[in-house]
């Protein structure tokens, strides 16, 4: 371009800023001024502006008519919605599409750029070309490629760069690569609000509390010439009036590959390929899922094994491999910066959230191994286990048989065993555990929120929320003009107020419905056990003096308990698989309008539906197993057939530490075989159908291709795993102090078992910004809370704590006791009570020939006065007591629990002094920068009008002066 050419281009653009500043706006539509100033004013600025040097003046030179790559941000949208293909009504009829340019695969199997080694790829469209499908079906393929080729056509259209090559392995496949100029990239930059670098961050950072332990610490770091620290920066809201204000060194690396892909999914999102019957059909979602194309994603940017041949790759994958993925670097400290980098801030803030809580459950880990030590060291001590395997106190109590039909009596010293195992969880380090792991609970929380804060403002997703643009579906559905109540303009809504109260009612009566199942499959279990109890008592041998281990060891309670828990894993499982494809259903119905909606209403139902799913045998074995079983002259039933069930006599508190062990560990062992198993088998399948082929070298794209899709809710079933997890860690760890010890031994499974699927096995997933965890802080929060209620009750109603202390106070000395001194002797004896065999319902009569002799009475686990008693079969006043003792048990240590969880909270700010510092001193930076830099631009913007407006004068004048 000439100097005359560049000068009157300079001058154009200085007019431009001008009008802006006095009220135009250009009009793209039809491609005239808008003024909202008087109209001299255009003629003023018109003849400011010099000649064009050649002579002539072009309307398409003019300084208001601007071109497409620097239109606004609202007339983007604008076009992008106008910018389809009209109604096929004859396909033959559509003519004129543009093609994407064809180049053949030029041997680099590392390439990420186009064959001109330019343009950087920064998406990729896969499809089957039509032409050479084993089909009949000859009409619909013509269909699917007028498609294709109109949604290309409205992409290019829109300024994205596209280059088709052919398959290496399979002929049939077409790989589309999709390259975002500079200008498509600053346009859609600023629609959807990205902030980018304004200058370098020259905050100080403030020194970690641990620096006298670097030499430690140190072991755990990532090497840093490896993976080096990512520099900080003042960030802003891109807008492209104000590009000068923002750090470009260069324009390839300015906005990195996952900001890239993110504006290009944006696009591919909301590009229109049809319009029928007035209903637009747009989205590449949309076309995958209906087969027009077979895939969509981001390329990986080098082998995880190896890095790149080529220099200019930042090999990242490698380095996420190398230093993250791999099993040797399960103790390291995970590259949380590269991590949100690659990958998005979305799965970079997961991780963060589960290396928080992983480290987290170290103290409760330590702290329950310690309780569970404390247990199995004093385990000799238990008094009331010794008198139950004394075979002259628990070997001469005949206990009353626990059914009607096929239960004999039996001797209570038959659970010697279990009643060891008691031993070791119903422990007074059970009590302090409870009471530590409500406390640990509240810690956790509080400091994830300050850690939270910290990433919100590394990550800048501190106004996220702001940003968010609606989800092209909802936008897509938008049809009812309403007033907006705020602005009282015109907006569009999906539905009425009606319609979505009646949405609403559709979507909670279905969740309700699948709830109701859930709780009919407990029913289920609970007459499982009630029916197949009498089985296993009529075949299970009650000798309790053999060596045998199945004879000494497997007593009619465990085998039902046991079975009974692998069956509701069984049926946990199945009904998990139904579920997820019904709230997905029903979370479509409902139209949410942000992707954070969306997630956030699925989460919910998902959550309350494996709340119930997972929790329910845990919650009817801890507070109604054996709460309502009557006693023996009058049992109670249920449906009127099915005798209830009861505990053992030292509780019910080792089953519910059973079912606990073989839920949780069924569930970390089936669902880490599943993550790493399921995967990596479906990838060597397809590696083996292509096996023909293996010795061409394939490129980057066809590599990824043959990878495995991540989906859009994949992170959410991470999410999921992991909070029904911490449940059982904090519901009911009352029963299991070993729970967060396997947590944590699972959780560091966990992290490298996702990284290394996420970096080996998976597509890369297109990056999506995220402020913080969503729905899942507040699950957790109600969580905490309600673990406080179980574990107190849990204490009080499950385990045999409160009635051991009741009687160690009260009743083993007088006036209710016979000893002397404080004692747990008698305990045993003191609180089974005395039945009168003569007083059996007829439904019971024939159980009472047995071979352990004729028995005029046997003994029950209750608080009731004996036969003979002018109250016979009724509550004694040990049993108020207990009452009275458990109620204020409760009371007591939920007060005291609640109080200091809410001292915490309020003690611990969610965001910390240092963050709130640093927030309120960039934004004031980024204001001043930005304010100085206009006016800097304004003052010499006007100098220069000033001076050219004094030139026209002048020679305005000078004809009628000469």
């Amino acid at each position: 371009m000439r100097t005359r050419e560049v000068k009157w281009l300079a001058h154009s653009q200085i007019l431009v800023v001008a009008a802006a500043g006095l009220g135009f706006r250009s009009d793209a539509s039809n491609s005239s001024l808008c003024c909202l100033a008087p109209p001299p004013y255009i003629y003023l600025l018109y003849l400011l502006m010099p000649p064009h040097p050649s002579g002539d003046d072009p309307a398409s030179k003019r300084p208001f008519l601007t071109p497409h790559a620097l239109l606004p941000s609202s007339q983007v949208l604008g076009n992008l919605e106008q910018t389809i293909v009209p109604t096929f009504g004859n396909l033959e009829s559509q003519h004129n599409f543009r093609t994407p340019e064809t180049a053949e695969f030029n041997g680099k199997s590392d390439a990420l750029y186009f064959n001109d080694g330019q343009r950087r790829i920064d998406f990729v469209l896969v499809y089957e070309d039509e032409r050479r499908k084993e089909t009949n079906k000859k009409g619909s393929n013509v269909k699917q490629r007028r498609k294709r080729q109109a949604y290309e056509s409205n992409l290019i259209c829109d300024g994205l760069k596209l280059e088709a090559t052919r398959s290496v392995v399979d002929d049939k496949l077409v790989f589309v690569k999709v390259h975002a100029p500079w200008e498509v990239l600053c346009t859609y930059a600023e629609i959807m609000h990205i902030k980018l670098p304004l200058k370098p961050n020259d905050l100080k950072t403030r020194s970690s509390a641990f620096g006298n332990f670097n030499w430690f610490t140190k072991f755990f770091q990532v090497d840093e010439n490896i993976i080096k620290p990512e520099q900080e920066f003042f960030t802003a809201p891109f807008e492209k009036n104000r590009m000068n204000d923002f750090y470009i060194q260069d324009r390839d690396t300015f906005f990195n590959p996952a900001t890239r892909s993110r504006i290009v999914y944006f696009i591919l999102s909301r590009v229109s390929y049809e319009v029928k019957d007035n209903v637009k059909k747009f989205g590449i979602n949309r076309l995958v899922n209906s087969g027009i194309y077979k895939a969509a994603f981001p390329l990986h940017d080098c082998h995880f094994s190896w890095p790149s041949q080529d220099v200019s790759c930042p090999n990242e994958r490698y380095l996420l491999y190398r230093e993250w993925a791999h099993p040797r670097s399960f103790y390291k400290k995970q590259p949380l910066d590269l991590i949100r980098k690659y990958y998005g801030e979305k799965i970079g803030i997961y991780f963060a959230w589960l290396g928080y809580y992983t480290k987290m459950l170290l103290l409760a880990a330590v702290v329950g191994v310690a309780c569970f030590l404390y247990g199995y060291i004093n385990q000799d001590n238990c008094t009331w286990s010794k008198e139950v395997c004394d075979p002259r106190i628990g070997g001469e109590i005949i206990m009353c048989p626990q059914c009607d039909k096929g239960c004999p009596f039996w001797r209570l010293n038959i659970t010697c065993e279990s009643s060891k195992k008691l031993c070791i969880f119903d422990s007074f380090g059970t009590l302090v555990f409870a009471v530590f792991m409500g406390i640990w609970v509240t810690l956790f929380l509080e400091f994830w929120k300050r850690r939270q804060a910290e990433l919100e403002y590394e990550w800048d997703t501190v106004e996220l929320q702001q940003e968010e643009q609606p989800r092209p579906e909802y936008e897509a559905r938008c049809t009812h003009v309403v007033i907006n109540e705020i602005t009282q303009e015109e907006e569009r809504i999906p539905f009425t107020a009606f319609g979505k109260c009646i949405r609403m009612t559709v979507c909670a009566s279905a969740v309700l419905f699948w709830v109701l199942l859930i709780i009919a499959s407990v029913i289920g279990i609970i007459v499982y056990r009630l029916s197949v109890f009498i089985v296993f008592y009529a075949k299970l041998p009650k000798a309790s003096n053999t060596t045998d281990p199945i004879q000494k060891y497997l007593t009619p309670q465990t085998a039902t308990t046991i079975t009974a828990s692998i069956i509701s894993f069984i049926i946990i499982v199945i009904l998990n698989m139904m579920y997820e494809k019904v709230a997905i259903m029903i979370t479509n119905f409902e139209l949410p309008r942000t992707q954070t909606d969306y997630e956030n209403s699925l989460t919910m139902k998902m959550f309350l539906f494996q709340f119930v799913n997972y929790y329910s045998s845990c919650f009817y074995i801890a507070f109604f197993k054996g709460k309502f079983v009557g006693y023996p002259g009058d049992p109670v039933y249920w449906l009127g057939k099915y005798r209830n069930e009861e505990c053992d006599p030292g509780g019910c508190l080792f089953e519910l530490t059973t079912q606990l062990t073989i839920i949780m560990g069924g569930k970390s062992i089936w669902n880490n075989i599943l993550e790493v198993v399921f995967p990596w088998v479906m990838n060597i399948c397809r590696l083996y159908f292509t096996a023909s082929s293996t010795e061409k070298k394939t490129p980057r794209w066809e590599q990824d291709y043959h990878l495995q899709l991540m989906g859009k809710l994949g992170l959410f079933y991470e999410y999921l795993e992991m909070i029904i997890q911490f449940g059982f860690v904090t519901l009911f760890v009352a029963s299991f102090p070993l729970a967060p010890l396997l947590a944590l031994v699972n959780n560091i499974l966990e992290i490298r078992v996702d990284a290394w699927k996420m970096t080996t096995q998976y597509r890369r997933m297109v990056p999506e910004k995220a402020q913080d965890i969503g729905a899942w802080q507040p699950i957790m929060q109600g969580i905490a809370i309600l673990a406080v209620v179980t574990n107190a009750m849990i204490i009080a109603f499950t385990s045999d704590m409160i009635p051991r202390l009741v009687y160690y106070w009260s009743f083993s000395v007088p006036p209710y006791g016979n000893h002397t001194d404080y004692t747990m002797k008698g305990y045993i004896n003191n609180t089974l009570s005395i039945f009168n065999t003569s007083d059996f319902t007829e439904r019971s009569r024939e159980n009472l020939d047995s071979d352990l002799g004729d028995h005029t009475t046997c003994r029950y686990r209750d608080f009731r006065y004996p036969p003979g008693h002018p109250q016979q079969y009724k509550h004694n006043i040990y049993y108020w007591h207990v009452i009275a003792a458990k109620l204020a048990f409760i009371i007591v240590m939920e007060h005291l629990i609640y109080s200091v969880k809410f001292f915490i909270s309020y003690a611990i700010p969610d965001v910390s002094k240092s963050t709130k510092s640093k927030i309120k001193r960039e934004k004031y930076l980024t204001q001043k920068l930005l304010h100085e830099n206009h006016l800097k631009d304004m003052t010499k913007s006007f100098g220069v009008i000033a001076e050219r407006m004094g030139e026209v004068i002048d020679n305005n004048l000078r004809p009628k002066v000469e």
